[in-house]
């Protein structure tokens, strides 16, 4: 019995010294084993070779059994394997393919894919989508933060300002270990680290009339969290002049207020609302007139909240609307806005109708640059 021990190990580790494949190795053994079976099924049990190799075919039986049951979980633990690998390869930042959602994608988003308004077909416009977003401050941040957790698939961010510790009070999506550093990249790593299926785009510069048509010509929807006029209504004429829809939010104080344009389909343009820039000292900025910490959240998450609307289908956007947001006494009312005729930008509507509109005032933000 050891001497066939011996002949085995020799034969295993000996032929790998010599440079034998694997699998030649394991036929020599196979050999073996299948020559001292013969031994044991065709000689007499007093025979020589049969007692010097156990006397009995029952032992090397069960080291079969033994071999067979290894085999088997080795198999078993190479598929598990095989089926798992595409997940963790996703979690590294791999692509999810586009076809198909995968176990983990489908565990992260299963309280969208439950909702009766968006689904499965919901989730899938939500990942093909483009969205830009003017401004990484005050309502750039929520509104990032929430696009990225709902599976956006593409995310572009464009600021020229670098994170300030004035800013956090309220600009939840940097840290203070980010302090001096570019506020999109500081984004787009809070992003890549809550979401690492979505791909994130930073622009680390101001939005001006040089780049403004191409780079919005690359998204579909764009979110204006800015804080001047000059940008604001750049970022209008160009929506427009690209058919794109924008989502515009202000705040100032306890106040904000936030709107879909999309004239293409109905409804004004921002200019439309807002013909020209109030005078200096009419809208002071967050800096000068201040504003409460949550504020910014409330409104970048209402944001979020349309872009997910105009992207998905779901419920009533607030195109042709402006909703209103008084934090101090928690109230919100809306307004009905409508085109101008004589809108240098659209120029596609009636008169305006509604004198309400004005009640919105000038727009006021807290998106600390861009």
């Amino acid at each position: 019995m050891l001497s066939i021990v011996v002949l085995a190990a020799l034969i295993w580790w000996g032929g790998r010294v010599l440079g034998l494949g694997r699998n030649l190795r394991l036929g020599l053994l196979g050999v073996l084993y299948l020559a001292i079976l013969a031994v044991h099924l065709t000689l007499p049990e007093t025979a020589p070779l049969r007692v010097g190799t156990g006397g009995s075919v029952a032992p090397w039986l069960v080291l079969a059994g033994m071999v067979v049951l290894v085999l088997a979980y080795r198999h078993v633990l190479r598929r598990l394997r095989s089926r798992a690998q595409p997940e963790e390869d996703a979690r590294e930042g791999a692509q999810p393919r586009p076809d198909k959602f995968s176990e983990s994608e489908l565990d992260r988003y299963a309280r969208h894919i439950v909702l009766r308004e968006l689904g499965g077909p919901g989730q899938k416009k939500l990942r093909k989508a483009r969205v830009l977003v003017i401004g990484a401050g005050g309502l750039g941040a929520p509104a990032l933060q929430y696009l990225a957790a709902a599976g956006v698939g593409t995310i572009g961010v464009i600021d020229d300002d670098l994170v300030e510790n004035a800013n956090l009070q309220r600009q939840v999506i940097h840290r203070d270990q980010d302090i001096g550093m570019p506020k999109v990249f500081s984004a787009q790593a809070a992003m890549e680290a809550q979401n690492p299926y979505v791909s994130v785009s930073p622009y680390h510069r101001r939005l001006d009339a040089e780049i403004a048509a191409d780079l919005f010509g690359d998204y579909d929807l764009i979110l204006d969290g800015t804080d001047n006029f000059e940008t604001r209504y750049l970022a209008n004429r160009t929506a427009v002049a690209l058919g794109k829809p924008l989502i515009s939010g202000a705040l100032s104080q306890w106040e904000g207020q936030i709107s879909l344009f999309h004239p293409t389909t109905g409804g004004p343009c921002y200019q439309c609302i807002f013909p020209e820039a109030p005078a200096a000292g009419l809208a002071p900025s967050c800096s000068e007139a201040g504003v409460v910490g949550p504020l910014p959240g409330v409104v970048g998450a209402m944001m979020a909240l349309e872009a997910i609307k105009a992207i998905t289908g779901a419920g009533q956007t607030l195109q042709g609307e402006m909703l209103i947001y008084d934090g101090l006494y928690s109230e919100s009312r809306k307004i009905t806005l409508s085109q101008r005729s004589d809108c240098p930008i659209c120029a596609g509507g009636a008169e305006a109708g509604d004198d309400s509109s004005k009640e919105a005032g000038a727009p006021r933000s807290d998106a600390e640059a861009t």
